[in-house]
């Protein structure tokens, strides 16, 4: 069914209220010793900062000595990890899976993929998470690991109500890092993610956003089935992320990107992604994630 987007009604630019024109100046006043104070508050805790960090030195030191303790006090302090961070260091262990319709030798051999999505290595042995509609009625399923290193794989797992298959690869690379998977116990809506996949077979692709809400439930293009207790982001993802790790800052796996919502025929993005805990993922491997 067609939906229709519903827009909050607004004033007209410049109709402000009079009460609100009145106040203006007032509120302005208010809003620059507000400033102030918080601007006089953080100076104070850099000073204690600095304080505790320096002690008994930071008597008897310049204005130009102090503010030199405060700017090291600052840089000492460890930064926010960023996407950046992310993506660095789930990096390693970004799969390209290619589904085919022919066995290997055959003569289509090198035709183009029926499907194309994205796994991630779990186990350094090569044992790889991704989804079932990436590899469903494939024949020959290929992966390209972070190296570029190319090589067969077979589907060793199935789990059909998460839309989960378990890859092995037949070789692998030499040092293949498998992820690093967190529990997401105590995930809340507004947590940063990331997203990194091949969409649209472009990539390996960053992209980065929240998580929108918990224990969602979708139904999957085709009608199949619902998927329940999903992870919902709004980290930009199209057909070709599948199958791919959804990672907190850390760059902790806490997801497998399964699908996204979209009420219109068009498969692109519009804001609503969903993936499969790690816990049910993991499990869909035999392992403990933890």
């Amino acid at each position: 069914m067609k939906r229709v987007a519903v827009y909050s009604s607004a004033r007209a630019p410049g109709a402000e209220l009079p009460e609100v024109k009145k106040e203006k100046s007032f509120s302005l006043k208010i809003r620059k010793k507000t400033l102030g104070i918080a601007a006089a508050s953080l100076a104070l805790c850099l000073l204690a900062v600095a304080g505790w960090m320096f002690g008994p030195s930071l008597r008897g030191m310049t204005q130009a000595e102090v503010a030199a303790a405060i700017q090291q006090a600052m840089e000492a302090k460890p930064s926010r990890p960023t996407a950046v961070d992310a993506a660095e260091r789930v990096a390693p262990s970004i799969v390209h899976v290619r589904g085919f319709a022919t066995e290997a030798g055959s003569e289509g051999e090198n035709a183009a993929p029926a499907n194309s999505g994205t796994g991630v290595v779990i186990v350094d042995t090569g044992v790889i998470l991704t989804n079932l509609h990436v590899v469903r009625g494939a024949k020959r399923v290929k992966v390209t690991f972070a190296d570029g290193f190319e090589a067969d794989a077979e589907v060793t797992g199935e789990r059909p109500e998460h839309d989960l298959a378990v890859l092995q690869a037949k070789t692998i690379p030499d040092d293949l890092v498998s992820a690093v998977m967190r529990s997401t116990n105590g995930l809340k809506p507004g947590d940063e993610v990331v997203a990194v996949g091949f969409p649209f077979g472009i990539g390996p692709s960053t992209s980065a956003g929240v998580i929108s809400g918990l224990q969602r439930e979708y139904r999957s293009k085709e009608g199949e089935r619902i998927l329940t207790n999903l992870i919902q982001f709004d980290a930009a993802v199209n057909p070709g992320n599948s199958g791919g790790p959804l990672v907190t800052m850390e760059g902790e796996v806490i997801g497998i990107v399964t699908g996204l919502l979209n009420p219109t025929e068009q498969r692109v993005f519009i804001g609503i992604g969903f993936a499969i805990p790690i816990e049910n993922a993991a499990s869909a491997a035999g392992l403990s994630p933890f």
